[in-house]
């Protein structure tokens, strides 16, 4: 018998809407989160518990900042980026509310004026690498909370190639927080 290759026939590549639709439909196990990562659908584990206080002093800090008609909050929504076929589930998010009036399950990603992101084991590659460049196109802040090693860093000013400004500064140490925000962030409780 003689061995030969055998072409198998493959359907197309799913496309970005299949793909949202599929996460729309996923039953995630609770305590879990379903995201579009570089074409995959990733699930990962909500926050550690030790995570809550200062995404709550986050959240409050920013709410009390944010432009008018912009809200704060850490609920799970998932926002999309159709030109880079992304669709993230931010662990905090400032965005218009105005885009939460809309019937669907994913939200518009050019809704947010700020992101921000804690760091875990299972995150830490994304939020630094996949999340900042596509944040870095569209968002106007990006905050990179990186509870590993203890620093805060903020992007800023948006371009087609990324952020053009970032600050970086430790648990403890007051950040600025540019426009739209414009105030000095009180770190200590991180």
């Amino acid at each position: 018998m003689t061995e030969r290759a055998t072409p198998i026939e493959a359907e197309s590549p799913p496309t970005f809407e299949s793909l949202l639709g599929t996460v729309a439909e996923m039953n995630t196990p609770v305590g879990f989160k379903a995201e579009l990562i570089r074409g995959k659908i990733v699930v990962s584990p909500f926050s550690r518990l030790r995570y809550y206080r200062p995404m709550r002093a986050l959240r409050e800090q920013l709410q009390a900042h944010a432009p008018d008609g912009h809200g704060a909050d850490t609920s799970p929504f998932l926002f999309r980026f159709e030109a880079a076929e992304r669709a993230y589930g931010p662990d905090l998010f400032v965005a218009d509310e105005s885009a939460f009036e809309e019937e669907g399950r994913h939200a518009d990603g050019a809704a947010l004026s700020l992101v921000g992101e804690f760091t875990s084991v299972s995150t830490r590659d994304a939020d630094w690498s996949e999340k900042l460049e596509v944040y870095g196109r569209i968002v106007p802040v990006y905050l990179v909370v990186d509870m590993q090693d203890a620093e805060i860093t903020c992007f800023w000013d948006p371009s087609p190639h990324g952020y053009r400004s970032r600050t970086t500064v430790s648990h403890g140490t007051p950040l600025t927080v540019p426009e739209p925000f414009g105030f000095a962030l009180d770190t200590s409780g991180f």
